[in-house]
């Protein structure tokens, strides 16, 4: 089974910017999803008041996810150390998109560092500035939880109109916000992560060390 796992947080990035290439990724690489995880979760939530997400990935083992970058699992290293153990476990195969790497339980323990400490550099950036939206990143909307329907309808060539009376909500708003996110590039898969070379290598390569 193939499933993609998003979960915004607003010091990285929205639920369309990591579909926007996670979907890219899929088409380039002829990877069919079966399921998509739509997680709106807190961020400031701990692993243990995950309930849903937990039982959720320890009743899909032997599948393969989706996921933009390291930091959508959690940004609370016990807790991400504690995800990533129970994943390679239940005999996942994780696709980072963001590097082009896949993590598995025959990947190498530096390819694993590398990602947590990637993520360890930027929450520690992060402390020393002022918290807030990266550049060019959307807050989050209203219609956010109909993102997956959209994308759906937008596939099936829907009108504006068509999804606005199917979801109830108006339709100069929905055409807004299908416009900002660039909905109709998400759905068809024009976006791709650029990444060259040896990836696992640039992640490992990325390791910062005490001085």
């Amino acid at each position: 089974m193939v499933i993609t796992y998003i979960r915004p947080d607003k010091n990285f990035l929205a639920v369309h910017e990591q579909l926007q290439y996670i979907n890219a990724y899929a088409i380039a690489n002829d990877i069919t999803v079966d399921e998509e995880f739509l997680d709106h979760t807190s961020q400031h939530k701990r692993l243990d008041e995950r309930s849903e997400v937990t039982k959720y990935f320890q009743s899909h083992t032997d599948s393969i996810l989706l996921v933009y970058d390291v930091w959508v699992l959690s940004t609370n290293m016990e807790d991400l150390i504690q995800m990533v153990s129970c994943l390679m476990k239940n005999n996942y195969k994780v696709h980072f998109i963001k590097h082009s790497v896949i993590m598995s339980q025959q990947s190498s323990a530096m390819l694993i560092l590398g990602l947590m400490d990637q993520l360890r550099q930027k929450l520690q950036e992060n402390s020393t500035r002022v918290i807030g939206r990266p550049k060019g990143s959307k807050s989050s909307s209203k219609f956010d939880i109909y993102i997956s329907d959209l994308l759906q309808y937008i596939k099936e060539g829907k009108s504006v109109s068509e999804m606005a009376r199917l979801l109830s909500v108006s339709r100069s708003s929905l055409k807004d916000y299908i416009e900002s996110r660039e909905l109709k590039q998400v759905a068809f898969g024009s976006y791709q992560a650029e990444v060259s070379g040896n990836a696992e290598e640039k992640v490992i390569n990325t390791i910062v060390c005490p001085q």
